[in-house]
Formats: structure tokens, C-alpha cells, sequence
């Protein structure tokens, strides 16, 4: 959901069990005049109750998976049902396969390890509400190798590339490159875990800039997420294994 100015400032619950990790975002957030801090919990008895009647409705969710009494996906589940236009952010402990992709399929738009959670989660945030997906560059290798891992067990050994992996190819001719110089400088970025307005700091570009060097590789490459553009690009030799 792109920043549009409109709806500023975004309002945000945090279901944090760990006393002080709770009041780090908390400070962060009050610090940000984009952000709005409007509640906390730190259970996830507590979180679905506090989510049943929440005004106004939160326009993002920080949540840890391990709570004293059960799993954050609870939580993203609840209230993205809840609330649509709500988007989760997971800071965890937990950086394995299953974890993330199971947050990432409740509705979590990003995934931050707690051994690399940023100084500012506020400027986390705000990426994400930029168009960005945060996640950490260990989580990112970790389910990039469970998706190309999971693309293997599924593919016979005599299948066809996908018709859209073969209108990419097609057009990787001689002095024509499927990417331009930029984006595959943007691409080689978000293989690395970056996140949009990184990217756009270390080239002094917007992040609308970005983010439309991104949706034009996406369409290069017939592709419609970060792990996908990696492990398509990987494939067509555009990039190397980030290992």
C-alpha cells in the first residue's frame, strides 16, 4: 500500500511479549510524526482482544511468533481479517523455513530477524508503507532456498520451462539484455536483503524511482515478488547465488 500522504499518520499495534523490546518500538514509533502508536500486547489472548474493538483500525501490525501462549500467526491472521488494509511486520526470533513462509501466508509483508532488527523500527515501518517488503538478508537466503528447493521436487526432470520463463529468455539477445544497467543493479540490491529506500540512498534515487525500476524487472522477468525475481534471475544466469 503506497504512501500517498493521505492517511498519514499510519496507525500501529504491537504484540510484543518481552517488556523492554516492547517499549524500544513503542519509543521509536512515538518519535515518528508518520506513525501513530495505538496499542499493545504482549499475548495472544490479549492481541485478539484488543483487536476485536480497535479504533481507529490499524494500518499495521509488529508482531513476535513466540508468545507466552501460542503463535503470533494467530495474531496476522485475526487481523488482516479483521482489517484488511492492515499490514503485518514480523520480528522474531524464529528465522526457519516454516516460520516465515507460514507468516508470509497468513498476510505478514515482512519478516525481521531479531538478531537484525534496525535501530529505527519506525523507518522499517515506513518502508514497508512505501511499497517495500522488509525482511533480513538471512531470512530472505534461508526461504530462497526452500522455494528453489520446493521448485526442484515439483518440476519432472523433462518439463518444459514455464511459458513465461521462456518469453524471458527470448529476450536475453546478443547486445540486448533482458534488464537495463539500473536494474540489475536494483536487482543485485534486493537479493541482498535491501530494502527500497536503501536502495534508493545508495543510487540518490526516490523510492518511487525505485520501485518502478523494480516493477519493471518484475514484468521482465513474468515474476510478482522479491524471492521470485531472485530465483528467476538466478535461473537465467543474471545473478549469482547470493551463497
Amino acid at each position: 500500500m503506497p504512501d500517498d500522504g493521505a492517511t498519514l499518520p499510519w496507525g500501529v499495534v504491537i504484540v510484543e511479549d518481552d517488556g523492554p523490546t516492547r517499549a524500544f518500538f513503542e519509543e521509536s514509533i512515538g518519535r515518528c510524526t508518520k506513525l501513530r502508536w495505538l496499542a499493545s500486547a504482549g499475548t495472544v489472548h490479549d492481541a485478539l482482544s484488543l483487536l476485536e474493538g480497535l479504533a481507529p483500525a490499524p494500518d499495521v501490525l509488529l508482531v513476535d511468533l513466540g508468545l507466552p501462549d501460542g503463535s503470533g500467526l494467530r495474531v496476522i491472521q485475526e487481523a488482516v481479517a479483521r482489517y484488511p488494509q492492515c499490514e503485518p511486520l514480523v520480528i522474531s526470533v524464529f528465522g526457519d523455513e516454516d516460520n516465515v513462509l507460514a507468516s508470509i501466508e497468513a498476510g505478514a509483508v515482512g519478516y525481521i530477524h531479531k538478531d537484525d532488527a534496525p535501530e529505527s523500527i519506525a523507518c522499517t515501518i515506513l518502508d514497508m508503507k512505501a511499497g517495500g517488503s522488509p525482511i533480513s538478508p538471512m531470512v530472505a537466503r534461508r526461504v530462497l532456498a526452500k522455494y528453489r528447493s520446493l521448485q526442484d521436487e515439483n518440476r519432472p526432470a523433462d518439463a518444459a520451462p514455464a511459458p513465461e520463463a521462456v518469453d524471458a529468455a527470448a529476450a536475453i539477445l546478443p547486445g540486448r539484455p533482458l534488464l537495463s544497467k539500473r536494474e540489475q543493479e536494483v536487482l543485485a540490491l534486493i537479493a541482498r536483503g535491501f530494502s527500497y529506500a536503501e536502495i534508493a540512498r545508495l543510487h540518490a534515487l526516490s523510492v518511487h524511482t525505485v520501485q518502478t525500476h523494480i516493477k519493471n524487472l518484475y514484468g521482465k522477468l513474468a515474476v510478482h515478488s522479491k524471492n521470485e525475481a531472485v530465483f528467476e534471475a538466478m535461473r537465467l544466469g543474471l545473478l549469482r547465488h547470493p551463497g
